[in-house]
């Protein structure tokens, strides 16, 4: 009887400001994920350029592919297939991508295959994980999303809820940019907050943030700027790490309440976090507490697979080969709102 040969699947990822190209064996081994970031480019902008993004990708992507492939020792003839993320995000930065995808899709004649950027996050678990199957809950925190999704099988997914308006990430950009904390703002404020007090009542009840499964975030950053405006009108010092302390607890809440919540009344004994926020220490450690109160196993990535990265899109892009679906051809085009 022959043995199942292994599948090595390249990914590429250009969405927003990190330039990344991945390959991974059979949808659960890194062999080699190279992450070329712009965030001391962007710096000086506080926040990321989309012009000055997709400059830098072209100017990276070759080299990153090429060192991609050196660690991971394998040539570009022993790739089965290149998965790319062809949105959401900005369309500059998604086209270098998926030009370059083509390209060697062309180039090698091998499979093209889409990925969403908010599935990869998602499939960012199977690599943490070699053990974790569907089906299973998943709260996707990010920049663009928050959102809790019913993972029914690896390629079959159900929105239970999602943000109304602003996504949580967003929020607490905004927040960092008004308390003058350098970019990215998400990491500060979670530095930040370690030192600090929740004392500021931004709502009185956190759950006031939204109904059902759904999340709203415009309400609790109004709140906060109002808050941060008044006290600087007052001309008070403004304590920053109780702040973001503060701000954490109103904005993490919800999303531990609400994903527990679904998990418990679909009867799932798995949940997961996926996206940039979930690099949050309190969330993450929300998350653990929650998983052994009602004895749930929590999956959380490592902080390189949170953040945008080419290993989780090689990930997704195998489960969407073995399962024939989302193959491209020569006419796929980024789609920045997807």
């Amino acid at each position: 009887m022959n043995e199942q040969r292994d599948i090595f699947i390249l990914g590429i990822e250009t969405s927003c400001d990190e330039t990344s190209v991945a390959v991974v064996k059979n949808g659960r081994e890194v062999v080699s994920n190279i992450i070329s970031s712009q965030i001391d480019i962007h710096k000086r902008f506080g926040g990321v350029v989309p012009e000055i993004a997709s400059r830098n990708h072209t100017m990276a992507i070759v080299n990153v592919l090429d060192e991609a492939l050196k660690s991971a020792n394998i040539t570009l003839d022993d790739i089965d297939a290149i998965a790319v993320t062809y949105g959401a995000g900005l369309v500059g930065a998604l086209l270098v991508g998926v030009s370059t995808a083509k390209a060697l899709s062309y180039m090698l004649k091998k499979p093209l295959i889409k990925v969403n950027h908010i599935r990869a996050h998602i499939a960012a678990n199977y690599l943490e994980n070699s053990l974790l199957v569907p089906p299973f809950l998943c709260a996707v925190v990010s920049g663009g999303h928050t959102e809790l999704v019913n993972i029914k099988d690896y390629v079959s997914y159900e929105i239970l809820g999602s943000t109304q308006d602003d996504a949580a990430g967003e929020a607490f950009d905004k927040v960092a940019r008004l308390l003058g904390l350098e970019y990215p703002g998400g990491p500060q404020i979670d530095r930040l907050a370690k030192t600090g007090n929740n004392n500021i009542e931004f709502f009185k009840h956190a759950k006031t943030i939204s109904d059902g499964y759904s999340f709203s975030y415009s309400g609790l950053k109004t709140a906060a700027v109002n808050y941060i405006h008044n006290e600087k009108a007052k001309g008070n010092i403004i304590n920053v790490p109780d702040v973001c302390a503060s701000f954490t607890y109103y904005a993490i809440e919800p999303i531990v309440e609400k994903a527990f919540t679904a998990t418990l009344n679909l009867g799932y004994e798995n949940i997961a976090l996926a996206g940039g926020v979930a690099a949050n220490s309190y969330l993450r450690s929300r998350f653990e507490e929650m998983g052994k109160k009602y004895n749930i196993n929590v999956h959380i990535p490592k902080l390189i697979l949170c953040t945008d990265n080419a290993a989780m899109v090689a990930s997704m892009g195998y489960y969407n080969f073995i399962n024939k679906i989302d193959f491209a051809d020569m006419t796929l085009n980024a789609v920045p709102s997807l």
